[in-house]
């Protein structure tokens, strides 16, 4: 099993925490299922209206690329946190 940082606001990751609570779970199972389920193979119907929502995003960010990132050494860098 592999582990992943994700960062998430502070609201929501309270919001997480009490839908776990309430279902018995931990944040980290619901993201688990909810991971599990995207690389399930959808419907072609599903498949076609997330490609239509993922396009109507990208075309509401067009400045958006997932590899202008920092690596992880950079985002714990406190150098490029103070900027």
């Amino acid at each position: 099993m592999k582990n992943i940082t994700v960062s998430v606001p502070d609201d929501v990751y309270r919001a997480a925490r009490v839908t776990a609570a309430e279902r018995d779970t931990s944040v980290s199972a619901m993201v688990a299922e909810f991971l599990g389920s995207l690389v399930t193979e959808p419907e072609p119907d599903a498949r076609s209206a997330r490609r239509r929502l993922f396009d109507e995003v990208a075309a509401r960010n067009p400045g958006f690329n997932a590899s202008d990132r920092l690596s992880r050494d950079e985002l714990y860098d406190s150098q490029v946190r103070r900027h």
